[in-house]
């Protein structure tokens, strides 16, 4: 089994100096995706999903295109939620966010003040993939090490989401304990490409993390994070 994490291209967070909420993506990140669609158009892929957010969506939309299939969205995915910040000045988050990197490892779990917290948004996430795969059965075995029963090895399954939620994937498939920085443990560029394939034991499967934030697709001059 693979699964194949994709990035969104670049947003555009801040328009006229003013923080944008849910925003669409920038003429480079557009031109990100187009590549990352071109790049992947000639894999199978069983299913393909997006997240619900505008960003992930227009990401994806020429990877549909190119596969020939129909907008699929996948709520789970969503990226932890943000303040309510559209339309106030960009220093504003900017400020909210260095605060948020000083601050003492444990105390990050609480995330941005008026915001989903860090703690809540990887329980969600953790919660959410673990019911998504269990529905393609895709099971993790009841034992200490990350050991996996799947039902159906040969599947693969593109997922098009965020820096937060395609890492938090990655160390729930790979078996790791959460963070409140797995933003920082995965640098993941945008429209990166990052694959988990299934490695058979003698008593089920465990995931391997054969790429990380593959951005080949792209020019040294289109490489953003």
């Amino acid at each position: 089994m693979e699964i194949v994490l994709i990035r969104h291209g670049q947003p555009e967070w801040v328009r006229d100096d003013l923080n944008v909420e849910n925003p669409p993506l920038t003429d480079l990140g557009h031109v990100q995706a187009e590549r990352m669609a071109a790049t992947l158009q000639h894999e199978t892929f069983d299913e393909v999903y997006a997240s619900p957010l505008l960003r992930a969506r227009q990401t994806a939309a020429p990877l549909f295109d190119a596969l020939g299939r129909t907008e699929q969205i996948a709520p789970w995915l969503e990226e932890i939620g943000d303040p309510a910040w559209h339309g106030t000045p960009a220093e504003k988050a900017q400020h909210a966010y260095d605060e948020l990197r000083s601050r003492a490892a444990e105390d990050r779990w609480e995330g941005l003040q008026e915001a989903e917290t860090v703690r809540d948004f990887t329980a969600r996430i953790h919660r959410g993939a673990t019911e998504f795969f269990a529905d393609r059965g895709v099971v993790r075995s009841q034992v200490e090490l990350p050991v996996w029963q799947i039902a159906e090895p040969g599947k693969r399954i593109a997922l098009v989401a965020h820096a937060g939620t395609n890492s938090t994937t990655i160390a729930h498939m790979l078996g790791m304990a959460p963070t409140p920085w797995e933003w920082d443990r995965f640098v993941l560029g945008h429209t990166s490409i990052t694959r988990l394939e299934a490695l058979a034991l003698g008593d089920g499967f465990t995931f391997s993390l054969t790429k990380l934030s593959d951005v080949e697709h792209l020019e040294p001059e289109q490489r953003t994070r």
